[in-house]
């Protein structure tokens, strides 16, 4: 890998770690809809204009189905699951539950594609629940008002990720840049009919403004740029390290900017997470190291 793909690996991981920073801070203001609803249509905006300028054409009347599902599973669904918990939850535990996607996307593609489990497999489930149970269990999340609820929506976040993952292995391929902007505009589509029951529950100021602004901007349209790049570079299997850093981004810029505490349990927890999640998709370092030969978007 080279310095430069490095480089684009920290900051792809430095963007969605702050994306629970960001949510954590709109939430509970705009409440999940209006966020997520503002968050993918800037997205839309943003990925729309750089369609334009790529010249690269969604072919909706071919793919729309397939839009649909990524729009609904890989963005609408956990996105909005995700908005819920960050009303309770601290953004350093909304980053460690996150990085359980993969062990979900594992455990579906045994009963789905009728992937074997492995010990290796069985292993890294059991070390990321059990990582999971350090950081809502020893932390004490679950003694704060609604949070049971609040761990359960982020769990469902990730199995909506999960089911993603082994639908995208079956679909027909589609290149990764269209399939971003043909999910944000299916996203936007699926939420926008729950925009009239929403409610905001205090006027946003500037601070608040700008925040969902680099949520749809940034973390979204930009961070999936950055990632298909990334994808194309270093291939999928590298990519997935991303996957280990986040929480890691996610745990500094909660102590950082929110003032949350750093708890031996979530250093624990997150790292038991971590180490299930790279057994449970057979991730191994020596694949960073590797020369990629063929191009996978």
């Amino acid at each position: 890998m080279s310095l430069a793909d490095v480089l684009r690996l920290l900051t792809l991981a430095a963007i969605w770690g702050g994306s629970f920073l960001f949510t954590r801070i709109t939430a509970p203001v705009l409440g999940p809809v209006i966020l997520i609803e503002s968050r993918v249509s800037l997205a839309v905006i943003f990925l729309f204009f750089v369609a334009r300028a790529l010249h690269k054409p969604l072919n909706v009347r071919q793919h729309w189905r397939h839009y649909l599902i990524l729009g609904t599973f890989n963005a609408a669904l956990p996105f909005l699951l995700f908005a819920y918990a960050a009303q309770t939850l601290p953004a350093a535990a909304l980053s460690i539950l996150n990085a359980t996607s993969p062990i979900w996307g594992a455990l579906i593609g045994a009963v789905w594609l009728r992937h074997k489990l492995t010990v290796r497999t069985v292993l890294g489930l059991g070390l990321g629940i059990f990582g999971v149970g350090l950081v809502v269990g020893i932390d004490h999340l679950t003694a704060q008002k609604g949070a049971s609820m609040a761990i359960a929506a982020a769990l469902l976040a990730t199995l909506c990720y999960g089911i993603t993952t082994n639908y995208v292995k079956t679909a027909k391929a589609v290149d990764g840049f269209s399939n971003a902007h043909g999910a944000m505009w299916a996203a936007t589509i699926v939420i926008a009919p729950a925009v009239p029951f929403a409610s905001v529950s205090t006027p946003p100021d500037l601070g608040i403004l700008l925040a969902v602004l680099a949520l749809g901007v940034i973390c979204t349209g930009m961070a999936f740029l950055l990632y298909f790049r990334l994808i194309h570079n270093i291939g999928a299997t590298s990519a997935l390290t991303v996957t280990f850093l986040v929480p890691v981004f996610g745990i500094l810029w909660g102590h950082l900017f929110l003032h949350e505490i750093i708890t031996l349990a979530m250093i624990l927890g997150s790292g038991f997470v971590i180490v299930g999640t790279s057994l449970a998709t057979g991730f191994h370092p020596s694949v960073l190291f590797q020369r990629k030969v063929s191009r996978d978007a």
